[in-house]
């Protein structure tokens, strides 16, 4: 249904909002245009279509919260999660909250993630990108090497 891919730098505006490229406000938008933004563990964030994101809040619930792992995902994926939608001409808004924990400024990742998008700052992102750099050949996990990059 979604097939979300690549990595565009976007400068967030003067109110915080993140403009969704062109190429991806159609499928975005589809079925009603609810999208859900939450927090990632990499100090990243997340942003689904609602319709994505429903099976995967149910799956992290479904987990005792009195597990110790279990309650700490619950309460940074589910309980960071904020509902958002597209305005008139693709921006949405990304609260306070969520800008802190993702130690967002203006300049940010937007990266395609299949069904999903993974939002960072430059910085993390670059961060990131050295981490993946410094794994050169482990990078690939047992089972995947034959996999024809």
């Amino acid at each position: 249904m979604y097939q979300f891919q690549g990595t565009t730098a976007i400068s967030l505006d003067a109110k915080w909002r993140l403009s969704v490229p062109t190429k991806y406000r159609e499928a975005l938008s589809r079925p009603e245009g609810k999208l859900v933004l939450t927090a990632h563990p990499h100090r990243c964030l997340l942003l689904y279509p609602q319709p994505v994101w429903e099976p995967i809040r149910e799956t992290i619930m479904g987990t005792g919260s009195l597990v110790q792992d279990a309650g700490l995902l619950q309460t940074l994926v589910v309980g960071c999660a904020e509902d958002v939608q597209m305005d008139g001409t693709g921006r949405i808004l990304v609260s306070q909250v969520l800008r802190e924990f993702g130690e967002l400024d203006r300049d940010v990742m937007l990266v395609g993630q299949g069904a999903h998008f993974k939002i960072w700052s430059k910085a993390n992102w670059d961060a990131q990108m050295q981490q993946i750099l410094a794994r050169g050949k482990y990078l690939v996990p047992q089972g995947m090497e034959k996999l024809p990059l």
